[in-house]
């Protein structure tokens, strides 16, 4: 197999990524009933077993496809080597560490990468969701916020409720997605770990890239000035937010997508999206590609 330090995988579990410059591509479509939106802690751990067979002792940025495979951020972090301390960047209109009693699902994979030893923090950036408002707090687990392994960084949310559980330490709050971005960029300056920097693009408003989740505020020159901050370099990084659609067999991974409200895609519309989507992730894998070690 041709190694190069920096070349992408495509982790093709949905066929929504399109095609990257010297793509690794891994055609892993039969898993997708089984992981996809969430799945339990054994079929994880065998999805890990099969990337620790199948991914090059080298490789870039892993894409993923959709939003609701971002729980394998958590076995792509696990299986960084342990020597070396990093923090973990996560762009994300949501904060990915909400309650779930069936294993582990797109939306709640941040608690175990925060408690993971190698990892010193996990910023997530660009929350808008409600997830982190008072009528959600209880869904939030709260051991991490507490640590102080785990900060929000969030755009227009009302986290008062935070404040009196006294974990205002973990939680940002900004009026604008550009008084984040320069926020983030001076704790940077203090920074001295590297990165692992993943990216799901439900942060972005819809006219940058549709998603099939509720979408955040920020403009393709936020990512790219948030991803220019981490100036200790990339040790890792995948992204995803690709639109597809997906019929569930199983009738309680149905349940649990409408329970989330996923927004419907319109079949009209699905090509351009995925045009769209394309172009922004040779944007982001071009500005990874110069912080990557």
């Amino acid at each position: 197999m041709n190694e190069l330090p920096h070349r992408p995988v495509v982790l093709d579990i949905d066929r929504s990524v399109g095609p990257l410059p010297d793509r690794l591509v891994l055609p892993l479509e039969h898993w997708q009933e089984s992981i996809r939106f969430g799945c339990s802690l054994a079929t994880l751990r065998r999805f890990r077993t099969m990337l620790d067979e199948l991914l090059p002792a080298q490789y870039g940025t892993v894409f993923t496809g959709s939003g609701d495979f971002h729980h394998l951020s958590w076995p792509l972090i696990a299986r960084l080597q342990p020597g070396t301390r990093f923090q973990v960047v996560v762009l994300d209109n949501h904060p990915d560490n909400m309650r779930f009693p069936f294993g582990v699902h797109c939306g709640s994979w941040v608690r175990r990468v925060a408690a993971l030893p190698m990892v010193s923090h996990v910023h997530v950036l660009g929350i808008t969701s409600a997830d982190i408002g008072g009528g959600h707090a209880w869904e939030n687990y709260l051991t991490p916020l507490l640590r102080g392994r785990l900060t929000y960084w969030n755009i227009g949310v009302d986290t008062g409720w935070a404040r009196r559980l006294g974990l205002g330490h973990a939680f940002r709050g900004f009026d604008t997605p550009a008084a984040l971005v320069d926020a983030f960029v001076e704790l940077q300056r203090a920074q001295t770990a590297p990165s692992y920097l993943s990216i799901d693009k439900d942060v972005f408003a819809a006219e940058v890239a549709h998603t099939n989740w509720d979408q955040g505020q920020l403009l393709t020159e936020h990512a790219l000035a948030l991803i220019a901050s981490l100036r200790h370099g990339l040790i890792g990084s995948d992204i995803n937010g690709e639109v597809s659609h997906y019929q569930y067999q199983s009738w309680w991974k149905r349940r649990l997508s409408a329970m989330d409200e996923q927004p419907a895609i319109d079949p009209a519309q699905l090509v351009g999206w995925q045009t769209q989507q394309h172009a922004l992730n040779l944007q982001l894998l071009a500005a990874i590609g110069a912080r990557s070690r």
